[in-house]
């Protein structure tokens, strides 16, 4: 018997499926990378490789699609928030050793910079639009609770941050903003998946405890990886002749697309399919 679905329900499967598919596309093209020339220094230097395009697209398209997802849940307030961190990633690129680099230091290629300041300037005036039109919506909708406040503040506070970074010291925030947007990207889904995995009563045990093997090893990765680049040896520190920043981060975004697999398998016949209720 053929099972009836609301459109709702497939937009809401579509999304969640171009997730993952997103990242599916990154990792192949990163993986082709890989093959033709070796372990990258990290996933996030594909930028400079014939990858560069779709690590961008892929970043902006998962963005998009975690924007997309409703909901007026605190999962659905943090991924709006991990939204904001993966433009970021997506947009100003990690730094690099370079020819145009002063003293031998990594930094961002100044062939790249033009780039950065055209993506940054469009993509902070969209988040103004989108802020003042989500604060009309939820309030002509008469879903401006405060759950909706907090997310708003949120990504304000969390934009006017790298904005006001960039103005007053645009060297360090080239420097720092990649790594710290990837951070935070990671921390939110990990802590996403934690929130999913300890609340019993939202999901069947099976899936709250892929949720809870996803948040472990999220964010304990993403604690090795910190360590890693606080004590300088993201350059140096290998595991079997692999970078460990690339293993670590090869592990950190594989557990997302479980993250977003499980997700689909678990709601894809609910009959209100937002994130959380």
């Amino acid at each position: 018997m053929r099972l009836r679905t609301t459109s709702t329900q497939r937009t809401y499967r579509y999304v969640r499926l171009s997730i993952v598919g997103a990242t599916l596309v990154l990792a192949v093209s990163i993986g082709l990378e890989v093959a033709g020339r070796g372990a990258l220094s990290s996933l996030s230097a594909a930028f400079y490789t014939p990858a560069g395009h779709l690590f961008v697209g892929s970043l902006c398209a998962i963005a998009l699609a975690l924007l997309v997802l409703s909901g007026r849940s605190v999962e659905q307030g943090l991924l709006d928030l991990a939204a904001v961190f993966a433009l970021v990633v997506a947009l100003v690129p990690t730094p690099i050793t370079d020819a145009s680099c002063e003293g031998g230091a990594v930094c961002v290629p100044a062939a790249a910079i033009p780039g950065v300041v055209n993506s940054g300037i469009s993509v902070a005036s969209l988040s103004l639009v989108v802020l003042v039109a989500a604060a009309v919506l939820a309030r002509t909708q008469g879903s401006a609770g405060w759950g909706t406040v907090v997310t708003l503040v949120a990504i304000a506070l969390t934009v006017a941050g790298f904005v006001t970074w960039a103005l007053v010291d645009f060297p360090t925030f080239l420097r720092g903003a990649h790594n710290v947007a990837a951070v935070g990207f990671f921390s939110v889904i990990g802590v996403v998946a934690a929130v999913s995995a300890w609340r019993p009563q939202r999901a069947p045990r099976r899936f709250r405890v892929l949720y809870a093997v996803v948040a472990v090893g999220i964010l304990g990765a993403l604690c090795a990886l910190v360590a890693v680049l606080v004590a300088g040896g993201a350059a140096t520190v290998t595991v079997a002749g692999v970078p460990a920043v690339f293993l670590g981060e090869s592990v950190v975004v594989t557990l997302f697309a479980v993250f977003w697999l499980v997700q689909t398998v678990e709601l894809w016949n609910a009959p209100d399919p937002t994130l959380r209720a």
